[in-house]
């Protein structure tokens, strides 16, 4: 059985930084493409980075040069570093896993505040 552990989101002041972490468990981590979706309310889930099993990355538009995601196979656990919060940051983060012929996973969310 696949899971998805979310942790690391919480309260921020606008500038500031906020590590996620997204572990997993029941599945071959190292061939995963593992990537951080994230949504605000009333507004459709969207990518914020991805990164492949050979640890090509790509990330959204609005986040490039402020967030970096990053994996540590030893661990089953991928990362999404968030430097330079804006406000319009916030929103429900959601690991999600992609696995070669055996489909897509999803974590629980972990919310994630951007306020004075």
């Amino acid at each position: 059985q696949v899971q998805l552990v979310e942790s690391g989101g919480g309260l921020v002041q606008p500038g500031g930084s906020l590590r996620l972490s997204c572990a997993a468990s029941g599945i071959i981590f190292s061939i995963a493409t593992m990537a951080w979706y994230r949504q605000a309310p009333g507004k459709q889930r969207e990518l914020v980075a991805a990164i492949s099993s050979g640890g090509t990355t790509d990330y959204g538009d609005s986040v490039k040069g402020r967030f970096t995601i990053s994996r540590d196979n030893a661990k089953n656990t991928a990362y999404l570093q968030m430097n330079s919060l804006k406000p319009e940051d916030p929103g429900v983060y959601y690991c999600k896993m992609a696995i070669p012929f055996k489909g897509t996973y999803w974590g629980q969310g972990t919310q994630v505040t951007v306020s004075t």
